[in-house]
């Protein structure tokens, strides 16, 4: 039988208040048994820096993000400097691995994949990379992915570029890679995509790569639910 995993979108969101609700999400799951989850969002423009990455790689000063209305926060996943805006869609599964494998490179490749199915959903082949985690096309990546693991439990996630505005990514070195660049599925297809509709191929493959069946609900019914306060 099939894990029953909640969905909830929560459309554009700005990035603290959706970092503080995964907080709460994942230490609820540390401390009760619970359903597992996936957010769907897109942010408002910011960029954030992993645990792993330099600030030297963000290439404007704080004077530029206020007058472009940029935020800027120094997080706790893995990874380096990227940027999330409007176009871009997020998810940010939170998942207790022992119900898949608890093995944090599967968990990472697996995320993966159910980007290449969505890309190839759309006739575009994609490729994962040794060296570099995320989802490339040609020698310009599309998707980015920094996580936190704590007790087997995750958090953040990935960053998929649909129709993402790729000025925003001129002011940072992405993920700290010098030599390579970023692209969107809008770029690829030459046509402006429907959100709802890649939400929908995006779920149906995490569902197939973690071997899950998804429940769309809002966020209040698993507050409700969980009596999480």
């Amino acid at each position: 039988m099939l894990s029953i995993v909640f969905h909830i979108d929560l459309g554009i969101t700005d990035y603290n208040y959706c970092w503080q609700l995964q907080k709460k999400i994942h230490l609820f799951k540390q401390q009760n048994k619970s359903n597992d989850v996936i957010i769907t969002t897109e942010h408002n423009h910011v960029y954030t820096l992993g645990k792993s990455g330099t600030k030297d790689h963000l290439l404007i000063d704080d004077s530029a993000l206020k007058e472009k209305e940029v935020s800027y926060y120094e997080i706790d996943r893995g990874g380096d400097l990227t940027y999330h805006g409007p176009g871009q869609l997020v998810c940010y599964p939170i998942f207790d691995l022992n119900n898949y494998s608890p093995d944090s490179h599967k968990y990472l490749r697996d995320l993966e994949e159910v980007i290449v199915r969505t890309l190839q959903s759309y006739g575009i082949d994609s490729k994962k990379d040794e060296e570099y985690t995320g989802v490339w096309v040609g020698d310009e990546k599309i998707c980015a992915i920094g996580i936190k693991i704590s007790r087997w439990i995750t958090m953040h996630g990935l960053a998929f570029n649909v129709n993402s505005d790729l000025k925003f990514f001129d002011n940072i070195i992405p993920c700290g890679i010098f030599h390579k660049g970023v692209t969107s599925l809008k770029k690829l297809t030459g046509q402006q995509m429907n959100m709802d509709g890649v939400i929908s191929v995006f779920i149906k493959n995490m569902e197939s790569v973690f071997r899950i069946k998804t429940e769309k609900i809002a966020l209040n019914e698993l507050f409700i639910k969980y009596k999480i306060v």
